[in-house]
């Protein structure tokens, strides 16, 4: 296992400096290299992941890694391109909505490891909140443990002010339910650590302990 070369993070550098498309054209052999190192990482993942999560084995990294254009119809920032990689890995790739583990890869200590499932759709929502209140300890335990508070911290994302509709203001996992999406994160705040050779067993050993809270949420949206 090796880790990001440090040509794709000076990539990644060179095209925040320099968000347009001039800039792109004359970079585009930096710009396959880039691509290419970070797929062969991915590739890394999928393979080390699958030993804890058979259901993502076989996915090619393609299927997992976004796009670097944006799609600026909507929006007031006009750039043209993302500043990081993203891939998301979970059974069917990027464009499933099964829960599964994000990595950000992204300069100037803002990249992050996350997982779960972010911005579920309204039907989705309501089927990980009725599994969390009807099966609370083990929703619990899936997030209690010591080595994932100590990477994770807990949950993150925003949260309603109040209990939904439908479930008890005094349930014991009321602050869970009031959650709008399920994921938690890991901050990588040094580049140095992303071009360590390490660094692929270092992130496939952080999504591991993310797995029983991968597995409750997958569970809760088969029914």
């Amino acid at each position: 296992m090796t880790g990001i070369a440090k040509e794709t993070i000076s990539f990644l550098k060179g095209l925040e400096d320099n968000n347009n498309r001039d800039w792109l054209q004359g970079h585009k052999k930096e710009f396959e290299a880039a691509k290419n190192d970070f797929a062969g990482f991915v590739g890394e993942l999928i393979a080390g992941i699958s030993k804890f999560d058979p259901d993502v084995s076989g996915l090619a990294p393609d299927a997992c890694i976004f796009r670097v254009y944006r799609d600026v119809r909507f929006s007031k920032d006009k750039s043209p391109y993302k500043t990081n990689f993203g891939a998301y890995i979970s059974p069917g790739g990027r464009k499933t909505n099964s829960p599964g583990y994000y990595i950000h890869l992204q300069p100037g200590g803002q990249s992050f490891l996350a997982g779960g499932k972010h911005m579920p759709e309204p039907k989705e929502l309501l089927a990980m909140r009725q599994a969390i209140a009807d099966k609370t300890d083990e929703f619990l335990k899936s997030i209690g443990g010591k080595k994932f508070k100590e990477l994770y911290g807990g949950m993150d994302g925003e949260k309603l002010k109040t209990p939904p509709k439908g479930f008890a203001k005094d349930h014991p996992a009321v602050e869970y339910l009031k959650f709008k999406s399920f994921t938690a994160s890991h901050p990588i705040d040094k580049d140095s650590v992303l071009t360590a050779p390490d660094f692929p067993k270092y992130v496939v050993s952080t999504f591991q302990e993310m797995k029983p809270f991968i597995d409750f949420l997958r569970k809760a949206l088969a029914g």
